[in-house]
């Protein structure tokens, strides 16, 4: 039988309330001191984007923070490991509840400057940089930024260290050899936490299932540079706009192909600026307006474009559709999408490639050639990890629930002694003593709806799911001060066929002369089953009572 700390003793716990059950909308506590005395520091804040067939009207997800609100006075700060949205995209909407510093390297600086500056938060936030293998102290947290590589400019490596014990967390992360922009992996400094002795590493689950590893960035520059050599008419490539140097890569083989290079999207034009701004794509090429490069020689250009997961709002799909304003593809043109599907996203991606195939647009992905590789670890990068730092505790995040087992599973394999998988909302004390998860905190989501932060369980998704999928009917019965029916009730349909509304109808009125206690609900309930009947569905229906 585990032995409990006893009463008033510290201890460091690890709360993860977005990240760890699936994959995205990554946000990681870490507490340490008695358990009525602790003080916290947030590792990423990030988003999840809504998905019009589960979360229709719903543009992002993100934690519900209400845990935190709870211990705001004592949350000293919140500490982003690199840039990508599903890791610093809920800050702005987050940090009025949250009123803390937020720490990171000068990249991510800049990306979060921008969301905070469009919230017009930028003047309240203390936004403190930190350079690249720099050392921060928030109160019993000694932080260390350790340089490792990923699919976006300056991924890094936390090593926290407590009274506790070190908790390595290692944000998204891959070796690769041959990064292209920015330092490599700092193996060495792994290394040298293992020999100091790690409590736990809190390690990126994503490709655990894949054998082997994730490959490196250069080999694919090298594929996209044959590529693009070899392709006649206008050229479309689309990309993850964060992938700074497969911007690069791709700039480098359009500049060699003699063709000039158009941004099309606002997030392609903004990543590129925010690098540039801090020292990055010191070579990138001028590149041209939009309406000028339509005018170019079809085989002189490139269209460096957004929408690589089908986005409905992004340039790609504009382009598909045929309503982009000044950018048009046609029969003979080419379509890279240096990416990948991620999951979930599959139906919008291949809806948006046929929209390009009925135009004559040839369309190329990592099916067809060799211009993707992943910016997370496969099973020998994982392995390698583990045997340079050594920890006596594996926590797999950022991964759907099987993943995470999977990892655990994983780890054990390796002869890491303890694995345990936690997830969203279970708190899992560290040290001192054997680890053990010792509550279960409230977790959920919250939505961004239009321009409103609203809780999930308010259920505007689900309500607006259900309309879609079986129609609305609204039933008003006016009635007299008997209760007694005074006109003929009123109908109003939406996305219902004629055949089913004269059934309503029908049932409708035969409930009505059965003088039911609960008159709404007898009726609700008869038209849904009137419709079940004819038709197979049961629409959203809402009656009205109105007394005269």
């Amino acid at each position: 039988m585990q032995q409990r700390p006893a009463t008033g003793q510290s201890e460091l716990v690890f709360l993860p309330l977005g990240g760890a059950g699936e994959i995205g909308m990554n946000l990681n506590c870490y507490g340490y001191g008695p358990p009525d005395e602790r003080v916290w520091i947030v590792v990423d804040c990030g988003v999840l984007f809504g998905r019009e067939t589960s979360t229709p009207g719903v543009d992002l997800m993100m934690p519900d923070i209400r845990f935190l609100e709870n211990v705001r006075q004592d949350l000293l700060g919140i500490v982003l490991t690199h840039g990508h949205e599903d890791h610093i995209g809920a800050v702005a909407h987050l940090w009025p509840k949250l009123r803390c510093p937020v720490y990171a390297t000068p990249f991510t600086v800049e990306l979060v400057r921008h969301k905070l500056e469009e919230a017009g938060l930028q003047d309240r936030v203390k936004l403190k940089p930190v350079p690249l293998g720099g050392k921060i102290t928030l109160g019993p947290f000694s932080i260390e930024y350790i340089s490792i590589t990923h699919s976006i400019p300056e991924p890094n490596c936390l090593a926290i260290r407590t009274p506790a014990g070190t908790v390595v967390h290692t944000g998204d992360w891959k070796l690769d050899p041959d990064p292209l922009l920015g330092a490599i992996t700092n193996d060495s400094a792994l290394r040298q936490l293992g020999d100091e002795g790690v409590l736990a590493l809190v390690c990126d689950s994503t490709n655990v299932l894949v054998s082997g590893e994730s490959g490196s960035e250069a080999e694919v520059r090298r594929s996209l540079i044959r590529l693009i050599a070899s392709l006649k008419g206008r050229v479309a490539v689309t990309a993850f706009a964060s992938n700074v140097a497969r911007l690069e890569s791709i700039a480098e083989a359009a500049r060699l192909a003699n063709r000039e290079v158009a941004l099309v999207g606002r997030a392609m034009r903004h990543m590129v600026d925010a690098a540039r701004e801090v020292g990055y794509l010191r070579d990138f090429p001028k590149t041209v307006d939009e309406e000028i490069a339509a005018r170019l020689p079809s085989d002189n250009v490139l269209f460096l474009c957004t929408g690589s997961q089908g986005e409905r709002r992004a340039a790609l799909w504009r382009i598909a559709s045929g309503d982009h304003p000044r950018v048009s593809l046609d029969d003979g043109d080419s379509v890279i999408f240096s990416s990948r599907i991620i999951p979930g996203n599959e139906l919008a991606i291949f809806e948006l490639q046929n929209r390009l195939a009925a135009k004559g647009v040839s369309v190329l992905t990592e099916r067809d050639h060799f211009v993707h590789v992943s910016g997370h670890p496969a099973r020998d990068e994982l392995a390698a990890m583990y045997a340079w730092v050594k920890p006596r505790i594996s926590i797999p995040v950022h991964g759907e629930l099987r993943h995470l087992q999977e990892h655990a599973r994983f780890a054990r394999e390796l002869q890491v002694p303890r694995a345990i998988v936690a997830t969203n909302g279970q708190m899992l004390r560290l040290a001192p003593g054997d680890p053990e998860i010792i509550d279960e905190t409230p977790s959920g989501r919250l939505h961004v709806d239009g321009r409103m932060l609203v809780v999930e369980e308010a259920g505007f998704a689900r309500s607006r799911r259900a309309l879609s999928f079986a129609g609305f009917v609204g039933i008003t019965l006016v009635l007299d001060r008997r209760r007694r029916l005074a006109a003929d009730p009123v109908f109003y349909m939406e996305g219902i066929p004629d055949v089913v509304g004269e059934s309503l109808r029908s049932a409708v009125a035969r409930a009505l002369r059965d003088k039911a206690d609960d008159l709404e609900e007898h009726v609700r309930i008869a038209a849904r089953r009137a419709a079940a009947d004819v038709w197979g569905k049961k629409p959203v229906v809402r009656v009205q009572l109105v007394e005269i």
